[in-house]
């Protein structure tokens, strides 16, 4: 067994499987997942796990060269919104019905316990060379 890293084999599995390119979408329990994407539901009790908690386990083990998310953020959830600009510079802001035609694109879908609105982000895979 591991002991250290994303312990949750399904995750870990999928983060391997992925390329330079792919999206990632980190997403709270409100977010209409489209069907395609692989999806890996972390989501235990509401805010568990935290959407920051998720976020920043993902960016541990992933390059990202670009991140999406809903303009709306700002406005509804300013946490959020503070804590995605903090940790992705360059983070693009689109409508939310434009993010949510965009999952339709993305390789993974991580279901987080978060249940404030607005917490979701498209992350695009980078390479680490």
């Amino acid at each position: 067994m591991k002991k250290s890293g994303i312990l949750n084999r399904h995750l870990a599995g999928a983060l391997a499987a992925l390329g330079h390119g792919d999206e990632v979408l980190i997403c709270d329990v409100g977010m209409p997942i489209p069907p395609g994407p692989r999806l890996v539901d972390l989501a235990f009790r509401a805010g568990v796990p935290s959407f920051a908690e998720v976020l920043d386990g993902l960016l541990d083990e992933l390059v990202v060269e670009g991140a999406t998310a809903a303009g709306e953020i700002r406005e509804a959830n300013p946490e959020a919104a503070r804590l995605l600009t903090a940790r992705l510079p360059g983070l693009e802001l689109v409508t939310h019905e434009r993010l949510k035609e965009r999952t339709a694109t993305a390789r993974l879908v991580v279901r987080t316990g978060e249940a404030r609105p607005y917490a979701n982000v498209l992350l695009r895979c980078g390479v680490f060379f």
